[in-house]
């Protein structure tokens, strides 16, 4: 079976690994081949710069420990495919990954129709969840709202959008009111929606669909959460607010329980037999959320930075932000065609003793000194073992 899902894993990518192309048509055509599978399910929907798969999180697990049988579909995955699609916290399978891969690329070549790798997903995540009758599924979006494969659903329980800021400008627009037009795209008729932030752009959509919104404030105990980070404050809202609006009468024990079951790798995740922090800022936005949850936690400790990012990032401001001149520093280029080299990283750095990061057995074990991984999820898994992770 290990073959089978190697075969489709290459399948997949050679679609076209981390090519674009917004709209709806394609995976609207597919699904309907398949007899809208989409069309049985019910959905949280959540959209925003920073924070979704957090949000994602929570509300998945204490709709589980409500004993809801829930859907929960991310992205990107840390180390395999199977990561971004599961029921009740358990990863799809290999043999239904591969299976799935083959039958909905196979249905879109006789029909002509060429799907993108995140929309192959997408299609294959709806038709799962319908096979195995998901009652609930927590849908995160992968870029925008408005044109993104999983805005084809027709309505949604509540619709979520988590904090906005400038990232991926080039296909969202250059402003914070744009990309909120986009956000807001997700906005259904009549289906409430919950927000952290006035945007104009969502307001405006909320209106025009005769939905109920609701702005919160961050939540200021997260001491429950087993989500770490100052940033999970404004999630815990997002999330808490939006499971309560749907079932007002879930039970505290259930969201106490939601709350301490709660896991998303890679987001000021602490791997403690190593004192190293994963994290997956990649914006000036999340390196700010970064940096604030470091002076928080880890006031008194040397740090150790291990850093990549893509090129379309504003990785200069990154740095800025999260860099401080006794911080040990070493810069990283990895696999991901994007990824920027060593060498512009270097160019942008602030401090002129920054380093090539070789490998993180090679790094020193010090006891006062936390190590920081961050700068782009796509780099994890080149940088930390998944034996770190287990």
């Amino acid at each position: 079976m290990n073959n089978e899902y190697k075969d489709s894993v290459e399948l997949l990518t050679s679609q076209g690994k981390f090519y674009i192309n917004l709209g709806l048509e394609r995976v609207s055509s597919v699904l309907e081949l398949l007899g809208n599978p989409q069309d049985s399910l019910k959905y949280f929907h959540v959209a925003g710069t920073n924070g979704k798969g957090s949000v994602c999180a929570v509300i998945s697990s204490v709709l589980e420990a409500a004993g809801i049988k829930t859907g929960l579909f991310t992205s990107p995955h840390l180390f395999d495919y199977t990561e971004r699609i599961k029921i009740n916290g358990v990863d799809i399978s290999k043999a239904d990954f591969a299976r799935l891969v083959f039958d909905i690329c196979k249905i879109a070549d006789e029909n002509n129709i060429h799907l993108t790798e995140f929309e192959i997903l997408t299609v294959m995540m709806f038709k799962y969840f319908a096979e195995n009758n998901v009652e609930v599924v927590v849908l995160e979006t992968g870029l925008g709202g408005r044109f993104d494969a999983t805005n084809v659903i027709k309505e949604n329980l509540c619709a979520v959008i988590t904090h906005i800021d400038l990232d991926h400008t080039e296909r969202l627009g250059n402003t914070k009111d744009k990309i909120a037009f986009e956000k807001a795209g997700i906005i259904k008729k009549g289906c409430p929606v919950v927000t952290c932030e006035g945007y104009e752009a969502v307001r405006d959509k909320a209106d025009e669909c005769n939905s109920l919104l609701l702005m919160v404030a961050p939540f200021e105990d997260t001491t429950e959460l087993a989500l770490k980070g100052t940033y999970q404050q404004e999630n815990l809202s997002l999330a808490l607010a939006a499971v309560r609006l749907v079932y007002p009468n879930i039970s505290g024990s259930a969201i106490l329980q939601g709350l301490r079951n709660a896991h998303h790798p890679g987001r000021f995740q602490l791997l403690e037999n190593y004192n190293i922090i994963v994290d997956g800022a990649h914006n000036p936005n999340g390196a700010l959320a970064l940096k604030e949850s470091l002076d928080f936690y880890y006031p008194d400790k040397k740090r150790r930075f291990v850093f990549g990012c893509l090129k379309n990032k504003d990785y200069p401001k990154m740095m800025q932000i999260l860099f401080e001149k006794n911080d040990e520093i070493y810069l990283n280029h990895f696999s991901h065609a994007n990824s920027a080299s060593y060498e512009e990283l270097k160019s942008a750095c602030p401090f002129e003793d920054a380093k090539d990061f070789l490998s993180i057995d090679n790094l020193p074990k010090e006891e006062h000194t936390i190590t920081i991984v961050c700068g782009s999820l796509y780099m994890i898994s080149e940088v930390i073992p998944r034996s770190y992770l287990d």
